[in-house]
């Protein structure tokens, strides 16, 4: 069988989470490269953060791209030209020797790494309806996997070759692993199946009260605060820890124990979705992240920042997830992909606006410490806002 549910199903999400996992060095590899970059540059801080913030816009606009674009034509044609992208924006960006030329490299980057999170989150989504939490999740997990995975091999290679080699090695990795993963994923699914899936999402439309276009715009608000937040350790921890004397090993290792913990996250996050909705998920996240990012106030010492980026991992890789979720749950599947891939390209303006901010921050302080704050409070605002969404659904069932 091959419909809803089925173990193709599941054999299809195996291979979506190995693609989204080798596109996903796409918006890690960065990370672990500023500071080698920076050196090499001869810039500050915030220039390179804004090469990071033109990596994160490009990876939003092409979210929304391709989401559009999968809903019209598939995953398979989006898939090939995101590697071939990769390809050619990692072998262009070694050749620069400015910060707007480089950028300009990272904007192809990110816009091609794109189709390998939310587009394929969206495909999964409708191979399964008993347990679509947990599939969005584990879809969604392969960025995580590829944060977990490549930080220590990309720290490794600009260690001991150079950031330049290290991106020429990911263009010939992008473009020899991808195309073959793409290829496997040519099956659509029933029609008869889709049409089923619609009908279980016109009462859940009508849960919340809100247009669709007015619940899409507080799910970009949320996902924009929420990534502020989640910015400041994903995007700064190597540097922090280069900082504190650690080292940008040390920063790497984080980012991987972080990322790796949010693997966890995410796929709990997926069950916790199947029992009480993506909006309760929501909630649980954001008050989590919010909490784990205090824990980075309270020492800056080597064990316990190993411990903060541990505990922010497992308290905040469910977030991004949930907002597929809800998208799902309340918007007819035929819109899926380009809705999902608004939703979830949205939270990379969080993303880069978080990491800009970070490090425009850092230079008027000479610390993190204000960065953190500032996650703190966009943070409170998308759990304020999952809250009112929430008293909002149960009122509507109470009176229904």
């Amino acid at each position: 069988m091959h419909g809803i549910d089925s173990r193709y199903a599941w054999w299809r999400l195996g291979a979506s989470v190995a693609l989204s996992t080798i596109g996903g060095i796409g918006m890690w590899s960065l990370t672990v490269a500023i500071p080698a970059v920076q050196a090499d540059f001869g810039i500050s801080r915030a220039d390179i953060s804004f090469a990071y913030t033109m990596n994160t816009l490009g990876f939003m606009a092409g979210g929304v791209i391709a989401g559009r674009l999968v809903d019209q034509r598939g995953i398979v044609i989006i898939s090939i030209l995101s590697a071939l992208g990769l390809a050619l924006g990692y072998a262009l960006a070694p050749l620069t020797s400015s910060l707007i030329l480089f950028s300009a490299a990272q904007v192809l980057i990110g816009f091609s790494a794109a189709a390998t999170f939310a587009p394929l989150v969206a495909d999964v989504s409708h191979w399964f309806e008993k347990r679509r939490g947990v599939a969005v999740a584990i879809a969604a997990s392969g960025n995580y996997f590829a944060g977990t995975i490549w930080p220590p091999i990309v720290g490794w290679i600009i260690r001991d070759h150079g950031w330049r080699t290290m991106f020429w090695a990911a263009a010939l990795f992008c473009l020899v692993a991808m195309i073959p993963l793409a290829l496997t994923l040519r099956r659509r699914l029933p029609a008869h199946a889709e049409a089923a899936l619609a009908m279980t999402v016109r009462h859940s439309q009508q849960a919340l009260g809100l247009s669709p276009n007015a619940l899409q715009a507080l799910i970009a608000v949320m996902g924009i605060g929420c990534c502020v937040a989640m910015s400041m350790p994903q995007v700064h921890i190597v540097a922090y820890c280069a900082d504190l004397g650690y080292g940008m090993a040390r920063g790497a290792e984080m980012l991987s124990l972080m990322l790796g913990f949010g693997v966890v996250s995410r796929i709990a996050s997926g069950w916790i979705a199947d029992k009480v909705g993506g909006i309760t998920t929501l909630l649980i996240g954001a008050t989590l992240q919010c909490i784990a990012l205090v824990f980075y106030l309270i020492d800056d010492g080597l064990t316990s920042l190993y411990v903060a980026s541990a505990l922010f991992g497992l308290f905040q890789g469910g977030i991004v997830p949930s907002y597929a979720i809800i998208v799902r749950e309340y918007f007819p599947p035929q819109e899926a992909a380009t809705r999902v891939g608004l939703a979830i390209s949205l939270t990379l303006i969080g993303m880069a606006l978080g990491g800009w901010m970070g490090g425009v921050l850092y230079d008027w302080t000479g610390s993190y410490r204000a960065a953190f704050l500032n996650g703190i409070a966009w943070n409170v605002m998308t759990a304020l806002i999952a809250w009112w969404l929430l008293m909002r659904r149960n009122r509507h069932a109470a009176t229904a």
